[in-house]
Formats: structure tokens, sequence, C-alpha cells
């Protein structure tokens, strides 16, 4: 049944919609598998990638209340928190007894807070840089970039500009979420719209930031969507070549206003290996083991994931979501995680050089 679709992955032709649309439809999980895991060697050969990294969310008060999201608060709500930059530093020097050893990365990314100014960010930053001048700092989502070039009174390439001249070396791919207006409207109207998200990341890229890109999936969307969104990312990295992974992220049901139900494992390893299959110019897809669990993760390892994230430390965003999984890993269990799967374990920094090769 998708003979045709293998010839054309087998040869190096691009997949179209319709052929990504087969792939959803279809039952036949193991040549999906198979198809993406060729190609991921093919582009990676062995090796599986990690990070020595640690996740700081400044704040969870937010101006939009998605109705997806279990993390964000309002200003004065139960449950809301914001660090000052001297809580930051802090956080970051006691990850390394956390983690027995220095992190490589810090990604920061929160809520819209409504009282915050465009300097203060600026300053978190360069405090940062200032005290760790080795330490990759990969922050603020799309969302947050159209969000602070408002409050900064700045068009978007100025903003960036200025943050990365403070020491920002990379974005996440946060708040994609679905780029379809449709599901979009219902998930979080209050949230730029799947068109500005890629505006924003086009002008990141020309600025000179690489970013990731995800997809939030499982929950009131169908294939169709799915597809769109993969094939709109493709057609800007096709322009800008800035996206350096992607990375699906399964729904989380718990304490959200949607509710739903959590994704299946076969539902998880057929996106990660069809996003395979259809960013064939994305060099890295990733297998965030914080939502998919340390099992389905080996798995998605054999199914066209390349990267599994890395040490963590401390994750708030899935977890408020009702995440089942520890918030950090050490090396020596990640290491192990991707050496059972037949897989080479590697080290790498955020530009997926790599630091240390494990045989």
């Amino acid at each position: 049944m998708l003979k045709n679709i293998e010839d054309k992955i087998l040869s190096g032709k691009r997949l179209t919609a319709c052929d990504a649309l087969r792939l959803f439809e279809s039952d036949d999980l193991f040549t999906i598998g198979r198809l993406a895991d060729s190609v991921a060697r093919k582009k990676n050969g062995k090796k599986a990638y990690f990070i020595k990294n640690r996740h700081i969310n400044p704040t969870n008060i937010c101006i939009n209340r998605c109705r997806f999201c279990a993390f964000s608060r309002s200003q004065g709500q139960e449950g809301a928190f914001e660090l000052t930059i001297k809580d930051i530093i802090r956080k970051l020097k006691d990850q390394n007894s956390k983690l027995k050893t220095a992190i490589s990365e810090v990604h920061i990314v929160g809520g819209l807070h409504p009282g915050w100014p465009f300097e203060f960010y600026r300053e978190m930053i360069s405090t940062i840089k200032k005290e760790f001048p080795r330490l990759h700092i990969k922050a603020f989502t799309a969302v947050e970039i159209d969000y602070l070039s408002k409050i900064a009174e700045l068009d978007l390439y100025s903003t960036i500009v200025a943050l990365k001249a403070d020491g920002l070396g990379s974005m996440p791919g946060g708040g994609a979420e679905i780029f379809a207006p449709e599901i979009r409207e219902q998930l979080c109207p209050e949230k730029i719209s799947g068109d500005r998200w890629l505006e924003v990341i086009e002008v990141a890229h020309k600025a000179g930031l690489k970013t990731n890109a995800t997809m939030l999936y499982g929950h009131i969307e169908d294939y169709r969507h799915r597809i769109d969104h993969l094939m709109k990312l493709r057609k800007l990295q096709d322009k800008t070549g800035g996206f350096q992974a992607f990375i699906p992220l399964a729904y989380h049901p718990r304490n959200t206003e949607m509710q739903g139900r959590y994704t299946s494992g076969i539902e998880d390893l057929k996106t990660i290996a069809i996003s395979r299959l259809v960013l064939d110019n994305v060099d890295h897809i990733k297998a965030y083991w914080i939502m998919l669990g340390e099992k389905i993760s080996q798995l998605a390892l054999r199914f066209g994931a390349d990267d599994i994230d890395g040490t963590i430390i401390e994750e708030k965003i899935t977890h408020s979501a009702g995440g089942l999984t520890s918030e950090q890993m050490t090396v020596d269990q990640l290491v192990n995680l991707i050496s059972k799967t037949g897989r080479v374990p590697v080290e790498r920094d955020s530009f997926y050089k790599s630091i240390k090769v494990y045989s």
C-alpha cells in the first residue's frame, strides 16, 4: 500500500501533503518507522544526541490564558510566581550540585508578564551572560518575542538584535501549537496567529538566530491540520534554513480547560516518523522524553528521531498538565537510555556539534 511512497523516499524525492495523509491513515506502523529510521540514519548515522541543559521559567503569570495550558496563572491567582534575576542566577549556580557537572545551555521560556518592562528581559539575559560567559542562552518563544517587541515599541528585528547583543544565542520552538486558524481559535484565541509565529521566526533567522520548531498534537486537530503545519515549516525552512530541530509535542490534558485524553504510544511514534519523512530539510527530530516518557523516547530513536533533549533539571510546563516523567535525568541515565536502543550517545552543544561521543 505504501510502495509508491517508499520508492519516493528511497530515491530522495519530496513527499506531498497527499503522501503524508496516506502515511497518517496507514496502519503499517513498522514500514513507516523503517522508512523514517533510514532517513534519520542517512542524516546522522547511528548518533543520538543529548545536551546538558537546564530549564528555567521566570514566571507563569501570563496575559494569555490558553485553554490547553495548565501552567499559566493570572497575577494574584493562587500558584502564580515570578522570579527575580537573583533567583534565576541562584538556580543556575545551584544546578551544579544537582547535575554534578556544568551545563552548557539554559532554556528560558515563561508567561507574558503584564508588569515586566523590556529592560527586565534584557537585564536577565545580560546578567546570565556576565555570570556564565560560556553558557549558551536559548530563550523566548516567538510568542514572547512578539510581546517583547510590543512592550519595547520596537520592530521584531530590532527587538531580536537587542536581545542578541545582550547574549541571546538561539530560540526554542514553542508557541507554534497548530497553525490552522480554525484550530488555533479554539486552543489559544489570545495567542498570536500561526502566520505571525512564522513571521517572527523568519525575522529571527534573518537576524542570525537559529531556532527550533514545535507542533502540539493530540487535542482537537486532525491529520490534515498536522500536515498543514509540517508543510508550512518545511516551506519556511526552504527559505531560511534556520530551523535546527523539530519537536512534536504530545498534548497533556490534566488541569487544562480542554481536558481530553493522553496520546497513545502508537500515535506518538507515527507522528515522529512522519515528521522525519516530511521535513526532509530539517536535520534533527527530537523525541522530548519529558512528554513521551523514557520508553517511548527509546522507541522513537528507531522511528526517525535522533535527539532526546537533555538533563532538563527542572520542568514545570508539562508537569503542570499531568506529566508523569521525572523532571530531570543525569548524564549516565541519558547515556544508558540511548545505548540500549543500539544508537551511539553523543553529548552535543546547542548547535549540534559533538562534545563527547560515548562508545
